[in-house]
């Protein structure tokens, strides 16, 4: 199929991460460096700033930006990746345009469950990222050799993010020998870590420590935690996306917390709650996720979100920590 195409788009899902943006380019790296293709990186909207620096950045088309061009693109595509998302509505304002592409669809991912429609699926929900999914495609057809440094950093920056550092999602060793891979084509690891972690405003860390004193919500019997992100909050510390990138993990580092979750509110759309859950051990937020938030995601690391006020989404997930006291206690 690669081959044979000449039109080839590469997309990843809506408000993208480290992980969907590290396969998308590093993907684009390998279609270019081992078969000669030049492809289109499609995204819905924005992402995060210290993101930025990825290699091949400037290539990235944002759908919301323009959707005109967008529509025009898939409709000359004759290839068409999906990358790091295993569902249409994963795309969000993009789905229709992605639905009425004619062009045949291959799926590069690691969730549960796909519903995607493709004729072809690389879907292993049991790797740490949908980058390792991307190194793994590449070493097994022999091409590692063939790919230089800026195809490493992309992998090793998806690989990192998704497994918040390698400190979840990232015990089996295989995951270690990909590094030990990645590092041959000198790649500066520490680099990698201070360009996603350490690049914050100051408003940033303010916020942080704020959300962190006066808005967690810990509930010692349940060994549950939730905090709130409200439009005064954003407005007060001059959020801006990114800023919230891992907050949700940090409950997590009291003792003995098994669940956390973040809830934010959207700054434009009114009654709209973005869910974060993170978990740890034998707690399944994934099942959460879906009961309770209308999302999903992984077995410790998933999203969601919510139609209503704050008060009220701060009621649905008291209920939920509820629902699953016998497990948690």
């Amino acid at each position: 199929m690669i081959a044979s195409a000449h039109h080839i788009l590469i997309t990843g899902h809506s408000r993208p991460d480290g992980d969907a943006l590290g396969a998308c380019l590093a993907w684009s790296y390998y279609l270019a460096d081992c078969f000669g293709k030049e492809s289109t990186l499609i995204v819905p909207n924005g992402y995060p700033d210290f993101l930025h620096w990825l290699p091949g950045n400037e290539r990235i088309v944002r759908y919301d930006k323009r959707p005109d061009d967008v529509k025009a693109m898939f409709d000359k595509a004759d290839l068409v990746f999906c990358i790091d998302y295993n569902a249409l509505n994963r795309v969000d304002e993009m789905e229709q345009t992605l639905t009425e592409c004619n062009a045949p669809r291959v799926m590069l991912d690691h969730h549960l469950n796909p519903t995607l429609p493709t004729i072809l699926s690389v879907s292993k929900p049991d790797l740490s990222s949908s980058s390792e999914v991307v190194f793994r495609v590449a070493w097994q057809l022999g091409d590692f050799n063939k790919l230089d440094k800026k195809f490493a950093t992309c992998v090793y920056c998806g690989m990192m993010t998704d497994t918040g550092g390698f400190t979840f999602n990232s015990t089996r060793p295989e995951i270690y020998f990909i590094i030990c891979q990645l590092l041959t084509k000198h790649i500066d690891k520490d680099k990698i870590y201070r360009n996603v972690y350490n690049n914050y405003s100051q408003w940033a860390i303010r916020l942080r420590g704020y959300l962190m004193s006066q808005k967690l919500n810990v509930f010692e019997d349940l060994h549950a935690s939730y905090f709130t992100l409200t439009r005064k909050n954003i407005r007060d510390y001059h959020y801006v996306r990114g800023d919230g990138e891992g907050l949700v993990n940090e409950p997590l580092r009291i003792k003995g917390m098994k669940v956390s979750v973040s809830l934010r509110e959207d700054d434009r759309v009114d009654n709209k709650i973005w869910v974060s859950l993170r978990s740890v051990d034998n707690f399944s937020v994934e099942d959460m996720a879906k009961r309770f938030f209308n999302g999903g995601g992984h077995f410790n690391a998933s999203g969601g979100q919510l139609d209503c006020s704050m008060d009220e989404a701060e009621r649905i997930t008291r209920s939920a920590f509820m629902y699953y006291a016998d497990i948690l206690k």
